[in-house]
């Protein structure tokens, strides 16, 4: 199967990092966009509407946390931080700013693609795709369209991809092993952190009360699970 070909921004202030991934990224023929601070970045995105982000956090004039919230204002394009910063809490605040992975430098291509990869699976193709409903809940796949009682609602693209895996599994309990290998793949089965995150970030979008959820239902030490009514 020939791979894909992606549109790519990458927002990073040190040239020989941006040099470094336009040459690993062009060998496998992706279009490159550049920016080395946010305003340009935000510019870029808006501009050339690209399929994908690469953001490193340190800029010079915001931090890449306030991009990618700006950014996830009007779009959901998918976001990968790629940054020196390996604290938890940075990792944490990006995730809930709306970026869809976090990738600590130094870093690998092969890793980096991988992870481009599994982002962009995420993605809706043009195959048509059914149509769920719970209750007020409705998931579009074609379209990848979200809306609660008649009112649309606004997910990343992983958070889409985990509210789509429990709607085609309404009523089962699908362990926390399970939906992590189903939206991000191999190698991130020990990442429950990620997990619990997106899960709390969905539910307080489609949830009338996110501390007492009535559409995914948390099963103590298992995983979660789709109320069918």
């Amino acid at each position: 199967m020939p791979e894909s070909h992606f549109r790519i921004l990458i927002v990073d202030d040190e040239p020989e990092i941006r040099r470094f991934l336009r040459a690993s990224l062009k060998l496998h023929h992706h279009e490159i966009f550049e920016a080395d601070n946010g305003e340009k970045a935000i510019k870029l995105a808006l501009e050339a509407r690209p399929d994908l982000i690469i953001l490193d956090l340190g800029l010079p004039d915001m931090d890449g946390v306030a991009v990618t919230r700006s950014i996830r204002e009007w779009g959901q394009l998918p976001i990968i931080i790629l940054s020196v910063r390996d604290r938890e809490v940075d990792k944490i605040e990006a995730l809930d700013a709306g970026a869809d992975d976090y990738l600590t430098k130094p870093f690998g291509v092969g890793g980096l693609m991988a992870r481009m990869r599994v982002v962009m699976r995420r993605m809706p193709g043009p195959e048509h795709s059914p149509e769920y409903q719970i209750n007020d809940l409705r998931v579009d796949i074609a379209r990848h369209q979200v809306s609660l009682a008649g009112k649309e609602v606004s997910l990343t693209p992983t958070e889409f991809d985990l509210l789509k895996v429990l709607m085609q599994n309404a009523g089962k309990v699908i362990t926390h092993r399970q939906l992590i290998h189903k939206v991000w793949g191999t190698g991130y089965e020990d990442e429950s952190r990620l997990l619990r995150v997106n899960i709390s970030n969905l539910r307080r979008k489609i949830e009338p009360d996110p501390n007492q959820p009535v559409y995914i239902l948390t099963e103590l030490g298992v995983g979660y699970r789709l109320k069918e009514s």
